[in-house]
């Protein structure tokens, strides 16, 4: 009996893992795009001032 419980214990975790990359995933990807779309906003003079040019953006965006 406690190998049953202890094998559905592991696949109800394996799923939870699995959805649980799959957010995190999502999340990063949102992130990603929305410090791209900000950053693209900027003129070429607000990315000078901090440091960056046009090239850097997706550099940044990624966390490179």
């Amino acid at each position: 009996m406690s190998t049953i419980e202890t094998n559905r214990s592991v696949a109800v975790g394996g799923v939870g893992n699995v959805v649980a990359q799959i957010v995190s995933l999502f999340a990063s990807w949102r992130e990603t795009r929305m410090t791209r779309r900000e950053l693209g906003r900027l003129s070429d003079r607000e990315l000078d001032d901090i440091g960056l040019c046009r090239g850097d953006i997706e550099r940044v965006a990624r966390g490179f």
